[in-house]
C-alpha cells in the first residue's frame, strides 16, 4: 500500500455514483486519493486506466481493512451503499461503523452524503439543516439511525461532515434519475417518463456539482465544526414533467412522447423483485414536493456549484450514449478531464 501524502483522502465506495464524482473533484483540488475495493483490478478497470487513484483491497463490512486503508488520510469519504437498494438493514449501519472506526483511528474527517429519506412526506420544498427528522420508511429510519451514530461519534472526537442532496443524475451514474425515466432502443431515445403528478416539484443534484461542493467544503477544514451538516439544493424543478421536457430539448427530440411512469408495473413485479419493492417504498418522494434549503451552504462557500440544467442533462445523455457528445460538462468534470490526461 503506497504511503499517503499530506493531503490525502480515502474513498470507500469509489465505483458508486457519489464516490466516483467525489474522487474526481478531490483530485481536481489537489488531493491524493486512495480507494478501498473488494476487487481493486476490477474497480480500476471500471474507472479507467488514467484515473490517478491508489486502489487497495478491502471490504466496507470489514472494519480492520477500512482502518488499515485510512492510515495517513486526512479525509474519509463514505460513499458506499447496498447495490440495487438490497439488504439495507444488514449492511448500511455496519458499513458506517467501519468508517467511524477508521476516522477515529486516523483522525481524518469523515464525509457522508445524506439524502431526504430522513424527512416526513410533508417536510416541504425547502428543508433546513435543523428540520426534525421523521422518516416514513424503513430506509429512512436506518438513515436517521446512521446520522444519530455519526453525531454521537462526533461528541467523542470524530469529525463529521454530512452533505445532503435530493435525487441525483449525472455521467457515470447507472442508477440515476435519468436512467430510469428514459426508454431506449440501442443508442436511440424512444421516450421519457414523468415520475410523479404533474403539479409536484422535485429536487435533483447534478453529481459533478455535488462533488465540487464537497471538495470546496473540505478545503475550508479550519472553518468546519466537529459535526457539520450542509444541504445542497441543486436543481429545483417546479413540476414533474420539467426534467422530461429538458430531456427532449437536450436531445434535440421535441417529438419524444412523455408518459406517466409505470408504477403499476413496478407494483406488480415487486413481489419477485427486491429492487422494485424498495423503489415502491420510496414512491412518496415523487408524489410530494420535498426539497432542500441551501442557505447555509451558500453562506459558507459564497455560491453553490451549479451547471445549467440543459447542459447537465445533455452531458448525462451523452455519457449514456444517447446524444453525440462524449465528454461531460460541469465545474468538476472540466478540470478532472485535464487532471487525468496523460502527461508528456
Amino acid at each position: 500500500m503506497t504511503p499517503l501524502p499530506r493531503k490525502a483522502a480515502l474513498v470507500v465506495g469509489v465505483t458508486g455514483t457519489f464516490g466516483a464524482h467525489a474522487a474526481q473533484a478531490l483530485i481536481k483540488h489537489g488531493w491524493s486519493v486512495r480507494a478501498l475495493a473488494r476487487d481493486p483490478a476490477a474497480a480500476a478497470r471500471k474507472l479507467g486506466p488514467r484515473t490517478p487513484i491508489d486502489f487497495v483491497q478491502g471490504d466496507a463490512m470489514d472494519t480492520a481493512s477500512v482502518v488499515a486503508a485510512a492510515q495517513g488520510a486526512q479525509l474519509i469519504v463514505h460513499a458506499v451503499n447496498p447495490p440495487g437498494y438490497r439488504n439495507w438493514k444488514g449492511t448500511v449501519l455496519p458499513m458506517v461503523e467501519s468508517s467511524i472506526a477508521a476516522a477515529r483511528a486516523s483522525g481524518a474527517r469523515l464525509v457522508i452524503p445524506g439524502n431526504v429519506y430522513n424527512y416526513a412526506p410533508d417536510a416541504g420544498p425547502a428543508i433546513g439543516e435543523d428540520a426534525p427528522q421523521r422518516p416514513a420508511t424503513r430506509k429512512g429510519a436506518i438513515r436517521v439511525e446512521m446520522e444519530r451514530r455519526l453525531k454521537a461519534a462526533s461528541e467523542t472526537g470524530v469529525k463529521v461532515l454530512i452533505l445532503r442532496a435530493g435525487d441525483f443524475f449525472g455521467p457515470a451514474a447507472p442508477s440515476s434519475a435519468l436512467s430510469w425515466i428514459v426508454t431506449r432502443k440501442g443508442d436511440r431515445l424512444t421516450g421519457v417518463y414523468r415520475a410523479g403528478p404533474a403539479h409536484v416539484g422535485h429536487a435533483f443534484a447534478y453529481m459533478p456539482d455535488l462533488g465540487e461542493a464537497l471538495a470546496r467544503l473540505v478545503a475550508l477544514e479550519e472553518r468546519l465544526g466537529g459535526f457539520e451538516v450542509f444541504h445542497f439544493r441543486g436543481h429545483w424543478l417546479e413540476h414533474s414533467g420539467e426534467l422530461a421536457e429538458t430531456v427532449r430539448r437536450a436531445a434535440g427530440r421535441p417529438e419524444l412522447r412523455i408518459r406517466a411512469f409505470p408504477w403499476l408495473l413496478v407494483r406488480l413485479l415487486s413481489p419477485v423483485n427486491e429492487t422494485f419493492r424498495e423503489l415502491l417504498e420510496m414512491r412518496y418522494l415523487q408524489e410530494r414536493p420535498i426539497g432542500l434549503d441551501n442557505a447555509k451552504l451558500v453562506a459558507f462557500l459564497g455560491a453553490e456549484p451549479h451547471t445549467p440544467l440543459e447542459t447537465a442533462v445533455r452531458a448525462t445523455l451523452a455519457d449514456m450514449g444517447l446524444v453525440g457528445e462524449t465528454v461531460y460538462a460541469g465545474p468538476a468534470a472540466r478540470a478532472v478531464s485535464s487532471a487525468m490526461a496523460p502527461t508528456m
